[in-house]
């Protein structure tokens, strides 16, 4: 019966593609401490663009607070890349060796002619970000996330590169659904899926408070030890990005934001809280908050303080206490909510990895819903 036993936790555990995810640096924190930040904003402030075939949209994807990385592999023999997992896009793309931009020079690039498996496509792709651009051509190769193995997997390999300087990452590894990815290529999950590679076609995030490392990405399955109590399914109310219907936002059991309802986007590629700049200032004023450059700043001891800011989300209170939300850097303390979500869109607000370190999350492709739970 031990030995039952045992084997039947060997092939659960097997189920499982467990990816440890490491905490970096984030694009802001880096030009906030050389003084660059309120440039790199002015220059790059929120853009929308149209869509045709060989252009992926998505404006709200705005990589300056990207802060989790994990290893991929392409080609082979394998070549290895750090890239952001990210719900909010549907494409994978790192750079090429022949990327001539400056932000290519300090990333790692990848070399066809060293892949005996890699097939060019012959045909350009351009992918805008809130913060980017990346042009360049797609290709076709083995790609390896863990023990997971997509064979003859489309991606990008970008040949010029704007607004990805000093970034923490090479590349970006898009989890949302395909209808806004690159149009006739199918992600690397929907991919993995057709072929079998998952018991179920989930993923999961847990993502540490504290610690650089300790943080995951889970395939094909949930692992329990990283939450506490029970998974609260919330359905998508639109299966393009993951996003979810909220009912209202409350401090003090005052309505601040989303009165009526709103939409929210759970998305790992940022670290922030966006919303319409009109709520975030409420939430500002209602802190004491005053505008600093291009942040808000708060007396440090507000932290001690400060109520909670409560997402109600399908009837469900979802508390971000002020230590998570008010963070110190050397002298000063910053509140994590950006406007600017009303330039795509009237009332959404993008639920970053600061509201996921607070809740394990778990995406589900088959059901198209979101099981949220208080992380350990």
């Amino acid at each position: 019966m031990k030995w039952l036993v045992f084997l039947g936790l060997v092939a659960l555990s097997e189920c499982i593609v467990i990816l440890p995810l490491r905490k970096v640096k984030t694009l802001r924190e880096t030009l906030r401490e050389t003084n660059l930040l309120n440039n790199f904003l002015e220059e790059r402030a929120y853009r929308l663009f149209k869509n045709d075939s060989k252009t992926a949209i998505l404006p709200l994807r705005n990589f300056l607070d990207s802060a989790y990385v994990g290893t991929i592999a392409i080609g082979t023999p394998p070549q290895k890349f750090q890239v952001i997992f990210d719900t909010g896009s549907a494409d994978l793309w790192v750079p090429s060796i022949t990327c001539e931009s400056p932000a290519c020079k300090t990333h790692n690039t990848f070399n066809p002619q060293n892949s005996s498996s890699f097939r060019e496509a012959g045909r350009p792709v351009t992918i805008y970000y809130g913060s980017g651009i990346i042009q360049g051509f797609l290709g076709s190769d083995t790609i390896r996330i863990g023990n997971l193995v997509s064979l003859e997997q489309s991606f990008g390999l970008s040949l010029v590169e704007y607004g990805f300087n000093f970034v923490p990452f090479d590349g970006i590894l898009g989890l949302a659904f395909p209808t806004i990815g690159i149009e006739g290529t199918i992600p690397i999950f929907d991919n993995l899926w057709s072929h079998g590679a998952f018991s179920e076609p989930v993923f999961a995030f847990y993502l540490s408070k504290s610690k650089p490392e300790g943080s995951v990405v889970m395939f094909g399955g949930v692992d329990h030890r990283y939450y506490k109590g029970e998974l609260n399914w919330v359905p998508v109310s639109h299966t393009s990005r993951w996003q979810i219907s909220m009912n209202s936002t409350t401090m003090n059991g005052n309505v601040v934001a989303c009165s009526h309802g709103c939409h929210a986007t759970l998305n790992t590629g940022t670290s922030v809280i966006y919303g319409p700049t009109e709520m975030v200032i409420n939430i500002h004023n209602l802190m004491n908050a005053r505008p600093e450059n291009s942040e808000y700043v708060v007396s440090c001891d507000a932290v001690n303080t400060l109520p909670p800011v409560i997402f109600n989300i399908n009837g469900i209170d979802y508390p971000l206490p002020p230590e998570a939300y008010i963070i110190k850097i050397q002298n000063s303390c910053r509140s994590i909510f950006q406007g600017g979500t009303e330039a795509s869109s009237r009332d959404t607000w993008v639920l970053g990895d600061v509201f996921l370190r607070q809740y394990f999350s778990v995406f589900d492709r088959k059901n198209k819903r979101i099981g949220l739970a208080p992380a350990v």
